[in-house]
């Protein structure tokens, strides 16, 4: 059995929903369907999921929210349409929309979440309308009817261990289709709670454990995961196969084409992941597969940069003779809530990395001064224009003078390189840069492994 994810772009009006349903039908095996809302059906259009936004913020407001529900359910109607199904049964859907404002909720967090995760929700009920008026066998499930528990704040959730357990009691018939709303699950206290944008990726992942997949497919608008970000490189290679940590690590620098959590769960299930193109689905795409007896063909699998960093450097002499001098500085991060990504060090030197987009800046100047007043660097300085390169494949874990070679292009492109880091699994190499230089590196190192 196979569990089929399938993206905003590939559900954005009839015509995709027909791709799609052609793409269900075409293989026995795919019985578990997971929808997201629909996403932009040109450039300028707009995705369901900020219409419902916008929706919850109107209704949070006291203000008239008809024009924006009519926007909404205008969505879902004309994919309706398309298929000539009956106004009649697309009332339910409109009810529901309508009544969201009557809901009663904890604070206005939820009703976000529960607002949001509505344009999932609906467009499964309409996914098995329309496969029902097609024909086949097809049941809308909730994730309260499967048991999907989740836990966390309501507009970031985390999934529950329990919820594997309600999957496994979980009762159906093998030739049904089950289609289920991606990005949501229910709190202990009976609330809707969304994971983070992109969330559908998790449930497909989720379900693809719980129900004990053979693959999980999660169909996107791109033939598959290619070796370097093609805005940045001509015509990268694509990735035919990859391991789940080759992934994450990629993922964490800024490969978006999958929700890098999504991952957890498979990885945990050691379920195959293949992404594939909704638009060609006839190529093989990616494959992500656990680590074990994997071959890697390449010595990197793909390099990627991420743009959204900053960096606090401190100099001090004598600063590995002090002992709770990182402690001190980790201690006041803490205190304003600011996670690190990364603290690579020297015996006199500490550079502490950050997500930019994680700190404003005003609490640049707090943090800088109180470091200052709590430890009293020789030097302290912020760096706001800093980028990390990742160099991932499990090609490098037995290949010598392979930082050479990543090295070498760099230097030759006059790049900067204030840091440089592998990480113990040995199959990732972070380098840290300017953002100004962040592409040319890209390409620079991609050219180094893949041009030949």
């Amino acid at each position: 059995m196979k569990v089929v994810k399938f993206g905003g772009s590939s559900l954005a009006n009839g015509e995709a929903f027909q791709n799609a349903i052609n793409i269900i039908t075409a293989d026995p095996e795919r019985r578990v369907v997971v929808t997201s809302a629909p996403g932009k059906r040109f450039a300028t259009d707009t995705k369901v999921t900020d219409l419902l936004i916008s929706y919850a913020n109107k209704t949070i407001a006291n203000e008239d929210p008809t024009k924006v529900v009519d926007e909404i359910f205008g969505r879902y109607q004309a994919i309706g349409a398309y298929f000539d199904l009956p106004v009649e049964k697309l009332a339910p859907l409109k009810e529901r929309l309508l009544a969201l404002p009557e809901k009663k909720y904890p604070n206005n967090n939820y009703l976000l979440a529960t607002f949001k995760a509505h344009g999932e929700r609906l467009n499964a009920h309409l996914m098995a309308l329309i496969l029902q008026q097609l024909g086949y066998r097809a049941r809308f499930v909730t994730p309260e009817e499967a048991g999907i528990r989740v836990t966390g704040t309501p507009n970031n959730a985390c999934v529950l261990a329990e919820t594997y357990e309600n999957l496994s009691h979980f009762s159906f018939n093998k030739d049904e289709l089950l289609i289920f709303p991606g990005f949501y699950g229910i709190t202990l206290a009976g609330h809707i709670a969304t994971f983070s944008r992109g969330g559908s990726d998790i449930t497909g992942a989720i379900l693809a454990r719980g129900l004990h997949a053979s693959i999980y497919e999660n169909f996107t608008d791109v033939d598959a995961i290619y070796a370097a970000n093609p805005n940045v490189v001509d015509n990268p290679q694509p990735i035919a196969k990859m391991t789940y940590r080759e992934m994450r690590e990629l993922s964490y620098a800024g490969f978006s084409v999958f929700h890098d959590e999504a991952l957890i769960p498979a990885i945990e299930g050691n379920v195959p992941i293949n992404v594939k193109n909704t638009n060609n689905p006839e190529k093989p795409g990616t494959m992500i597969v656990p680590d074990k007896d994997f071959q890697p063909t390449d010595i990197i699998t793909g390099v990627v940069s991420g743009k959204h960093f900053a960096a606090l450097y401190l100099h001090k002499y004598l600063l590995n003779k002090q002992a709770g001098f990182t402690l001190r500085i980790l201690q006041i991060l803490a205190k304003h809530n600011i996670s690190y990504e990364h603290m690579p060090s020297g015996i006199d030197d500490i550079t502490i990395i950050l997500d930019r987009n994680a700190i404003d800046d005003q609490l640049v100047d707090v943090i800088c001064n109180e470091i200052q007043e709590e430890i009293n660097p020789d030097r302290l300085e912020w760096i706001d224009n800093y980028a990390i390169i990742m160099v991932v494949g499990e090609g490098m874990r037995n290949r010598v003078g392979v930082i050479n070679d990543i090295l070498m292009p760099l230097a030759e492109k006059n790049i900067a390189v204030p840091m440089i880091n592998q990480g113990a699994s040995r199959i990732t190499i972070m380098i840290g840069t300017y953002d100004i230089d962040a592409d040319e590196a890209v390409r620079a190192i991609y050219h180094r492994f893949f041009a030949n």
